[in-house]
């Protein structure tokens, strides 16, 4: 018992979260807790690999409730980390993250994107700050230009104002300043903002994701209800690159690991790269579903998703979602990729199965997936 009340210094950053609103857990030894960011027993790496390990590292996962956030609370969870998790969502949405962790490890903090003693919080206790936060489309109350670039940027100078070492800051393959997508042009605000408060922060830029909760490939299978997938020229002149989420979150955990990795971008793609129409054709066929394919102007697309828009719930299609998907996927060959995080990508036909089988018929439920054509790749 007498070798838990020791201490000894470490680099800054590695700090036991304190008690206080939100924060309870693990905070029961004020004696040996110190201004100066000294390290406690409790975050020194000890333990066998797993989740009732303690891997050294103090996370706080802002964005933590999305789509990809679920995958790195869990990837941290697994290998003993302690996780704090901002948050402003309902309780009920927190349910599926609470079981990703040992007994203690995962701490909920509620706080307000838009006032900084918040996020001061939020940070002040950590070595590794993940910024996931994001939406694909806007509210009146939060524009892409908050959720983008004035969040992300208050979060880097304060992480930075905090001492904390590491900040991962994700952004997207294809943000630019020319694209026809305001979220994409606010990504590559942000991006920059990121860079310029945070110089060492590691910025990564992922295509489309596809996995089982996506926006992506199941998009496209939801649109059997409209008597067809309607393309803007067919899809034929739009190429995509999507990348498994599961590879993105094993980045997020590589890169925390790598001290080479401060103060790189990396361009996270996945291994193919196909026409639009042609990855479109191929969710179809491991649907068993009938593809009906229809050219429709983006004028035209732009007018039916403003009905989607204007509706009072979660918008299913809005303009700025047309014009990225139907943007083609850039490519950075001089950007580090999956491959430099020691990550081999995952083909989207390996995995794209788990993603479709509830949109099967009945009958077709376990068919063997060699019964579908594989999708045709575009050349690299």
């Amino acid at each position: 018992m007498a070798a838990v009340a020791r201490c000894s210094r470490a680099p800054r950053g590695l700090l036991l979260p304190r008690a206080g609103p939100g924060i309870s857990v693990l905070a029961a030894a004020p004696s040996v807790l110190h201004q100066h960011r000294q390290v406690h027993h409790a975050v020194v790496p000890h333990g066998r690999s797993g989740r009732s390990s303690v891997s050294g590292i103090v996370a706080t996962v802002f964005g933590a409730t999305g789509f990809l956030g679920r995958y790195v609370v869990n990837r941290l969870g697994r290998i003993g980390s302690q996780v704090i998790i901002p948050y402003r969502c309902d309780q009920y949405d927190l349910m599926y993250l609470r079981p990703m962790g040992d007994l203690g490890q995962l701490l909920f903090l509620e706080w307000d994107c838009k006032d900084k003693d918040s996020i001061r919080r939020a940070v002040e206790h950590s070595n590794v700050v993940i910024n996931l936060v994001g939406k694909e489309w806007e509210t009146k109350n939060f524009k892409f230009e908050d959720e983008f670039v004035n969040i992300p940027t208050s979060i880097a100078q304060i992480t930075r104002e905090a001492g904390v070492e590491t900040l991962i800051h994700i952004s997207h393959l294809n943000a630019s300043m020319k694209s026809p997508s305001k979220y994409l042009r606010t990504k590559a605000v942000g991006e920059k903002a990121v860079r310029e408060e945070f110089p060492d922060a590691i910025i990564l830029k992922p295509s489309e994701m596809f996995g089982r909760e996506d926006r992506f490939l199941n998009h496209y299978a939801n649109m059997r209800w409209f008597g067809g997938v309607p393309l803007i020229s067919l899809g034929k002149q739009t190429v995509k690159q999507p990348v498994y989420v599961v590879d993105v979150a094993k980045a997020i955990i590589n890169a925390i690991k790598d001290p080479d990795a401060k103060g790189k971008t990396y361009a996270l793609a996945g291994p193919n790269r196909y026409l639009l129409y042609d990855m479109v054709e191929y969710i179809y066929a491991i649907c068993f579903r009938t593809f009906l394919p229809y050219p429709l102007p983006r004028p035209l697309y732009h007018l039916v998703a403003r009905f989607f828009e204007i509706n009072p719930f979660e918008p299913w299609l809005t303009r700025d979602k047309v014009d990225r998907f139907h943007t083609t996927d850039m490519t950075f060959p001089d950007l580090p990729g999956l491959e430099d995080l020691g990550i081999q990508p995952t083909p989207l036909e390996q995995k794209a199965i788990e993603v479709l089988r509830r949109h099967r018929r009945y009958r077709w439920l376990d068919a063997e997936l060699e019964e579908a054509k594989p999708a045709k790749t575009y050349p690299m």
